[in-house]
């Protein structure tokens, strides 16, 4: 029985892994962190073996536990589905001698700044890329002109579009700079606290998913993504197969092969964003060694018929992988988003799940405190649809949503402290005593 080894078990994409290695006869064990390990829910529990307790924050720590364990439990595999573990996975992987990515480069698929030294040492077209570490360095690339507006600011280590925004003109400076100074790992990671500023590309964005064994790379996919406009860039849609001419698709694969090989994927799933610009060009925006997350891999299953989680499970283990697609159907996700801040009242008009509507979820909770979604954790939940072509899902999709009522009910303001009534010197004195 293959023996299974999982950093991070939390999640959809996780879940279906452990739930997947379980049907196939597998003993899967997990790595986690014990406030992380608390809120697995039983049925997740149930499904492993066994789990190890570490700190994710101390990586010399972390990498010691993980090698230590696998070697007790005799693991035939280690594999994440969780970007901010994928340079861990490297290093494990290659302690073990297990099919894994070279953790040389790891590091270069999750920090933006080593990303795009990487893609530039591979010829990998992408925006042109500045690293800042403090403000004067920003406002020398202004004065230079090196920079012009519209650009990008985003953190170097950032996910899931945290901390992302389109700066138009000098008034979005500040409060872009810090935004991209906000987000915090997972885990308690310490983050490279660099400041990425990139040329903003006009284009359709698009996404491409790609499965690499022995380093020879499947592309499963493109996946067309619904963007929000504005400042924020929040990702409210992927649909796919994405079908583009054969030239453009051609392109767009030789530069997703070069990010691939330019951050060290030798074994496992690859995540490419790219914009597609009005001349046909592929621009590399940046490259995540995991599988999409956000409902792709699950898209992949109910489109073209491909298993990905049994894909990753044989990748990891050195077996040969079939992608071979079973199905020629379309399949998007759309995400429901709040439309101002307050607290979530109401989401009336849900469709029921059935034929062509798979999967309906609403993750946050009537009365929890919701915003305008500015990343990608602050969509409220969504719906997948599926069908036999692209112009019948997507209509199908937005005839959906059409019917879907969100209510917020504003916060009450906080009281203002010129309405307070004054207090006299004694009855201060007591107030400040509780």
């Amino acid at each position: 029985m293959p023996c299974v080894l999982l950093l991070e078990a939390a999640g959809p994409e996780s879940g279906a892994l452990v739930a997947t290695a379980v049907a196939s006869g597998y003993e899967v064990h997990a790595v986690t962190q014990s406030e992380t390990h608390a809120a697995y829910r039983a049925d997740l529990r149930n499904l492993l073996t066994g789990c190890l307790l570490t700190d994710f924050a101390c990586p010399a720590q972390a990498l010691h536990d993980v090698v230590t364990y696998a070697h007790r439990i005799g693991a035939d595999a280690v594999l994440t589905t969780n970007e901010y573990l994928t340079p861990l996975l490297a290093k494990v992987c290659a302690s073990l001698g297990l099919p894994g990515n070279d953790p040389a480069h790891a590091d270069a698929a999750r920090n933006k700044a080593a990303m795009h030294e990487a893609f530039a040492r591979h010829g990998v077209t992408a925006p042109r890329t500045f690293v800042v570490d403090d403000k004067n360095q920003l406002r020398r690339l202004h004065t230079t002109e090196r920079i012009i507006f519209p650009y990008v600011i985003k953190p170097a280590e950032g996910a899931g579009s945290a901390g992302v925004t389109v700066v138009h003109d000098p008034a979005g400076v500040a409060a872009a700079w810090q935004a991209a100074r906000t987000p915090r790992g997972m885990y308690g990671m310490p983050l490279d606290p660099c400041v990425i500023v990139q040329d903003y590309v006009e284009g359709t964005e698009y996404s491409v998913e790609s499965l690499t064994q022995n380093g020879s790379t499947t592309h499963l996919c493109a996946t067309r993504k619904a963007v929000t406009a504005g400042n924020h860039r929040v990702e409210v849609g992927h649909s796919l197969p994405a079908v583009l001419p054969p030239y453009v698709e051609r392109a767009i694969h030789q530069e997703v092969e070069r990010a691939i090989a330019a951050v060290g994927i030798h074994n496992g799933a690859s995540h490419t964003e790219v914009m597609l610009t009005p001349d046909s060009g592929c621009v590399v925006i940046e490259i995540g060694a995991r599988l999409g997350a956000g409902q792709i891999g699950f898209l992949i299953q109910h489109a073209l018929g491909i298993d990905p989680w049994k894909a990753l499970l044989d990748t990891a283990l050195g077996y040969p992988t079939d992608l071979t697609p079973t199905r020629d159907d379309y399949a998007t996700v759309r995400f429901l988003t709040s439309p101002r801040t307050g607290r979530l009242a109401s989401v009336a008009g849900l469709p029921t799940t059935g034929p062509g509507v798979p999967v309906v979820h609403l993750r946050t909770a009537i009365g929890d405190a919701v915003r305008e979604a500015q990343a990608n954790h602050g969509r409220l939940g969504h719906l997948v649809v599926t069908g036999p072509d692209a112009d019948t899902v997507d209509r199908h999709a937005e005839f959906l949503l059409a019917q879907i009522t969100i209510d917020v009910v504003p916060e009450p303001a906080a009281p203002n402290s010129l309405d307070r009534p004054k207090l006299r010197p004694s009855q201060a004195g007591a107030q400040e005593s509780l």
